[in-house]
């Protein structure tokens, strides 16, 4: 039975392993940062591969990874295929992560707490 609160029902366990599914690839720093890097703009694994610092190979997977959760989607531009995050949500919670934790390093170096607090009760 699912609970209410706040006008909201929890989600079903569909939902929530879809979710943890796409958290879970989200929680690979060089997934992420691919991720972060299509927000801003489209881009072939070439230009993904210099822009991240990955091994070309390496980003390709990624890609392949990502590409087979619904995370992003491609193109095909001659020879090249052309990655993108077509989920305007995808890009905002992506943004909305790396911006509040920007923001939380942010403040921490300027208090002189540096940059190597983690997240607090997750261990991270």
């Amino acid at each position: 039975m699912a609970a209410e609160v706040g006008g909201l029902k929890d989600p079903s366990a569909e939902v929530l392993a879809e979710a943890a599914a796409a958290f879970g690839l989200l929680a690979s720093s060089a997934r992420l940062h691919i991720v972060w890097a299509l927000a801003q703009g489209e881009s072939d694994v070439t230009g993904l591969a210099e822009r991240v610092g990955g091994a070309l190979p390496a980003v390709s997977q990624h890609l392949t990874k990502l590409k087979l959760a619904g995370l992003v989607r491609s193109r095909r531009e001659g020879r090249r295929q052309i990655y993108f995050v077509d989920d305007p949500d995808v890009v905002t919670v992506v943004r909305l992560m790396v911006g509040q934790l920007t923001d939380r390093a942010e403040r921490a170096d300027s208090a002189g707490q540096g940059s190597a607090r983690r997240i607090r009760g997750l261990g991270v």
